[in-house]
């Protein structure tokens, strides 16, 4: 039932571009429940290993609308209050951060997540430069969802604020 979950996301999320779980060739999947510092869950994300990469999906519910700056951070741990425990952006690659950064981009930079008045917001990105072995380490990975937009330039965290909301990818 664990996995079923992961899959049954991935398959709803996959069919906004009309394709299965089993068109896309899903091989590992990994699920972190994204919580602010109180406990209170805001969400779930799914990071899976695909024929065509890796990728991210992420469904965040019970935001105030705007837009928020969202990373994969290296240490799967979300200690509170300022989830700082999960380390800096995922960075494989080791270069620098963001995606107007001529140096950039870090595996763990992401597009922003953008929120809409009904307080939903969902993202969906191939994780460039990322590879499975390395994000399912032993200490997994974050994600972490910042107070304010990503201006996809600052090194090294895109000059997005505080960490309100955090998830961890644990090893599946």
């Amino acid at each position: 039932m664990q996995k079923a979950l992961p899959l049954l996301f991935l398959a709803m999320t996959a069919c906004s571009t009309a394709q299965t779980a089993e068109t896309i060739g899903v091989s590992d999947v990994a699920v972190a429940q994204i919580r602010k510092a109180d406990g209170t869950s805001h969400g779930v994300a799914t990071l899976s290993r695909r024929t065509d990469g890796l990728w991210l999906n992420v469904s965040a519910t019970g935001l105030a609308s705007g837009t928020y700056g969202i990373h994969l951070h290296t240490i799967g741990r979300c200690e509170a209050p300022a989830f700082t425990s999960a380390g800096p952006h995922w960075n494989p690659a080791n270069k620098m951060h963001g995606f107007d950064n001529p140096m950039g981009a870090h595996a763990g930079d992401l597009r922003n997540l953008v929120v809409g008045t009904g307080g939903a917001g969902v993202l969906e990105a191939k994780i460039e430069g990322g590879q499975w072995d390395s994000a399912m380490d032993a200490d997994g990975l974050s994600l972490i969802i910042h107070e304010k937009a990503d201006d996809y330039s600052t090194d090294p965290s895109g000059n997005s604020g505080a960490r309100v909301i955090c998830g961890v990818f644990g090893r599946p």
